[in-house]
């Protein structure tokens, strides 16, 4: 830990080119004590790190000096492609291997780059995770589960109450909640990965992973046959031209390419939904460009609320106003 801890101090100084003790002990979560017994450590060592004394003071490496201890190990680089998302490092118990590889690759940065980081992250910040934030903690079986990914691991635990044994392939943070691409008995497979207890990682092993596996395009495909499979109620619809314009922007993507495919000549298609009720705020998303050909229950419903509708604008429409009114007639 502490040898760990001493190459961060000089890659920090070399990436930075001076700190203070103050700012070196909460980079490296220590005390400004330990800071020092670092650095003398560091000199007696050979390193050439001294201290400037002032106001302005520090602890700097002399001038020219360059640590060769500046090679990312695949560890580090493949963490250092996930530095953009920082809550999901954490959670899966990956960040000081995140953060090791920062620190490398801004001391191997030119003196004259070694801004860049800085400035960049100044401007652009990817947290996926944000956009769902939740006090709820990770899942404890994420964190095995994301080393067993990171290295090949076989796992073996309980999923929904039943023993499993997974090739983890890859985790995917969707709407706040995690799940494993994994293969199991010759079959890949998605699983939610807070359904995952007792995860053991048989780190004296690894597993071959199919080369041609593409994370992001098996979860494009199940992605699709999920949603597609919640579309099970079906809809005929006649709709105006607009109507036809809007439908791309009221159906659920899912649901589109057979919708289009189905439109005839005089505007009729016919929609899957996922429910009567989904049903019945789509169609209302249409106001009058669509009408309900099909079911009659759900023609009844909109007929209703269209009713109730022009009730709540007639006071507005010449000659209107609600029955009885002196406008009415």
């Amino acid at each position: 830990m502490r040898a760990a801890r001493l190459m961060s101090l000089v890659l920090l100084l070399q990436g930075r080119g001076g700190m203070t003790a103050g700012e070196l002990a909460q980079e490296l979560e220590v005390s400004e004590r330990t800071i020092h017994r670092d650095v003398l450590a560091l000199s007696e060592a050979g390193i050439p790190v001294y201290a400037d004394r002032g106001r302005t003071g520090g602890y700097r490496l002399v001038d020219g000096y360059r640590t060769r201890l500046t090679g990312l190990d695949r560890a580090e680089a493949e963490a250092l492609f996930l530095s953009g998302v920082p809550d999901a490092l954490r959670d899966m118990g990956l960040r000081e291997i995140a953060e090791a590889a920062r620190l490398k690759a801004a001391a191997a940065l030119a003196p004259g780059l070694r801004d860049a980081p800085a400035t960049a992250a100044q401007r652009f910040h990817l947290d996926a995770p944000g956009w769902f934030a939740s006090d709820t903690p990770p899942p404890e079986s994420l964190a095995p589960l994301a080393r067993a990914v990171w290295g090949n691991h076989p796992v073996s635990g309980r999923y929904r109450e039943a023993p499993r044994a997974v090739e983890p392939y890859g985790l995917v943070l969707k709407a706040g909640i995690w799940y494993l691409a994994g293969r199991a008995k010759e079959r890949l497979l998605v699983y939610r990965v807070d359904r995952f207890t007792e995860v053991s990682v048989d780190t004296a092993r690894r597993f071959d992973r199919d080369p041609a596996f593409d994370l992001a395009a098996f979860w494009a495909e199940r992605s699709e046959q999920f949603t597609r499979s919640l579309l099970r109620t079906r809809v005929t619809l006649r709709l105006s031209p607009a109507g036809l314009r809007m439908l791309r922007h009221v159906a659920d993507p899912a649901a589109l390419p057979e919708a289009l495919a189905s439109a005839r000549d005089d505007g009729t298609v016919v929609l899957a939904v996922e429910s009567p009720a989904v049903a019945y705020t789509q169609v209302l998303a249409f106001g009058p460009e669509a009408e309900v050909l099909d079911p009659p229950e759900l023609r009844a419903l909109v007929a209703e609320a269209a009713a109730r509708m022009s009730g709540l604008y007639a006071e507005d429409a010449p000659g209107g106003g609600p029955p009885g009114s002196p406008s009415a007639g």
